[in-house]
C-alpha cells in the first residue's frame, strides 16, 4: 500500500486545519504557502473533504476553510480512505495461499487500527520535532 501526494496533501490540509481549530477560517492559499505546497493542487482536495461534511467553506472577506466538526472526531483514516479508496495491501487476496492471506489480513488489521486510532486532534497537537535520521523503515 502507498499513500499518493493526494492522501498526503490531504492530511497536511486537515492537520492545519486542526491546529486552527475554534480560530476562523483559513485560506487555501496561506495553508499552501505555510506548508510549501500547491494551492491549486489543495482545491481539488477540498472538494470531496467538503462534500464527506469534514470541512466547510466560507466565502467572503474572511473566508475560507474550516473543521466542520470536532478534530477529536476525525481520524486519519477517515480522511486517508476518502482520498485514496480502501485500505488494501494486495489485490486479489483470495488467489493468495492461505498463509499469505493471513498475513496480508494482518497487515491491513495493522494499518487500518493505526489510521483509526489517530485523530486528526492528535497529528495537530504532535510537535515537530521528531527526528527520522537514523531510523530505516520498511513495510
Amino acid at each position: 500500500m502507498k499513500i499518493s501526494t493526494k492522501g498526503r496533501y490531504g492530511l497536511t490540509l486537515m492537520i492545519a486545519l486542526a491546529k486552527r481549530e475554534g480560530t476562523g477560517c483559513v485560506s487555501l492559499k496561506t495553508i499552501a504557502e505555510e506548508n510549501d505546497l500547491s494551492d491549486l493542487y489543495l482545491e481539488q482536495l477540498v472538494g470531496p473533504l467538503r462534500n464527506a461534511g469534514l470541512i466547510r467553506s466560507v466565502r467572503g472577506a474572511k473566508g475560507g476553510y474550516e473543521l466542520n466538526m470536532s478534530s477529536e472526531e476525525i481520524t486519519a483514516g477517515d480522511i486517508i480512505r476518502l482520498l485514496e479508496g480502501p485500505l488494501t495491501i494486495v489485490e486479489r487476496i483470495e488467489s493468495e495461499p492461505p498463509a499469505q492471506q493471513q498475513l496480508w489480513l494482518r497487515m491491513r488489521d495493522a494499518v487500518k487500527d493505526v489510521l483509526d486510532k489517530t485523530t486528526l486532534q492528535s497529528l495537530a497537537a504532535h510537535e515537530d520535532t521528531t527526528d527520522l535520521e537514523g531510523y530505516m523503515f520498511y513495510i
